[in-house]
């Protein structure tokens, strides 16, 4: 699944995860750290919708 940051764009793809910042593919959005923000805006998951 994809989560779309609603601020930026910034697209999370669970299967390929986000390796420059940490996140290993595979890595299910829910499973992200509370803290999560998106690397682009600095949002926090609230801000991101599932697509």
């Amino acid at each position: 699944m994809k989560y779309i940051c609603e601020a930026c764009g910034w697209e999370y793809d669970e299967e390929l995860g986000d390796p420059e910042n940490g996140i290993a593919p595979g890595t299910k959005f829910e499973d992200l750290p509370d803290d999560f923000e998106c690397p682009v805006c600095g949002v926090g998951k609230d801000m991101f919708s599932a697509q």
